[in-house]
């Protein structure tokens, strides 16, 4: 983890927490349904910490599904967004690495998008402190779906833009499993399901624009090439409605 880049990438992402509220995605019902069948339990009285909250959206996907959710954000624009759109959620000031947390005091922790920004040499014991006998730890992402042309067009157009390697345009192998199992010497169960959206373009640009390597740009970079894009993806969508397509990425950390 580089610290450096790490922090100023937070620091971004805080910055731009209304915009990430407005037009980042969910997440398929099928999620949920497989991180329940890895808890063994239904969620529905669950007691659920989620680490990296953000803006509430996966801890509102939690609620809708009858768990007692307690949401941990570092961020205090984040933070605020979630008070707002979930007034009744416990909210923690916090992150993964030194979980403000009781020992023994959830069910399950989960990490939507946020995962990545933790030491796992220190955010895995803090997760098996915190999880009850028998509970799990979850961490999942939105992934982009290299299968469909524009946007793995799109992919390569913001690594260029950013000055970064694209990602490779194949579905990554097992090698976060591989590493999340061998720090921590449990079963991991990893699922990989692919979903979409439809959304107007406008807010498929602002979705774009919260991306880390954008957010870190000087603003006028930035919206270069969010101009650039919009002119480029009327012509593939004319309606003005864009269809996002997922792959979402999670692993299950099981028998802590």
């Amino acid at each position: 983890m580089n610290d450096v880049t790490d922090g100023v990438r937070s620091q971004a992402f805080d910055a731009a927490a209304a915009h990430y509220a407005e037009s980042r995605p969910s997440y398929p019902p099928a999620l949920l349904d497989f991180v329940a069948a890895c808890l063994g339990r239904p969620l529905a009285g669950a007691r659920v910490a989620d680490v990296g909250a953000g803006t509430g959206i996966a801890t509102a996907l939690l609620r809708e599904h009858g768990a007692e959710v307690i949401a941990v954000e570092p961020g205090a624009a984040m933070a605020a967004q979630l008070r707002r759109a979930l007034p009744d959620v416990p909210l923690v000031r916090g992150d993964g690495n030194a979980l403000p947390l009781a020992d023994a005091s959830c069910d399950l922790v989960t990490y939507a998008q946020s995962w990545q920004w933790t030491d796992t040499a220190r955010s895995v014991p803090e997760a098996r402190r915190v999880v009850r006998a028998g509970g799990a730890l979850a961490v999942w992402w939105n992934t982009t779906a290299f299968g469909v042309p524009w946007l793995r067009a799109q992919h390569e157009r913001i690594a260029r833009h950013c000055g970064v390697a694209p990602r490779p345009v194949t579905r990554p192998d097992d090698a976060q499993a591989i590493r999340l199992a061998g720090l921590t010497g449990l079963r991991v169960a990893r699922r990989l399901l692919p979903w979409g959206r439809a959304v107007p373009l406008g807010t498929h640009l602002a979705n774009v624009g919260s991306r880390s390597a954008l957010l870190v740009l000087e603003p006028a970079a930035r919206r270069a090439f969010l101009d650039a894009e919009r002119e480029r993806l009327r012509a593939d969508f004319p309606d003005g409605v864009v269809e996002e397509r997922y792959v979402v990425d999670v692993l299950v950390a099981g028998e802590l």
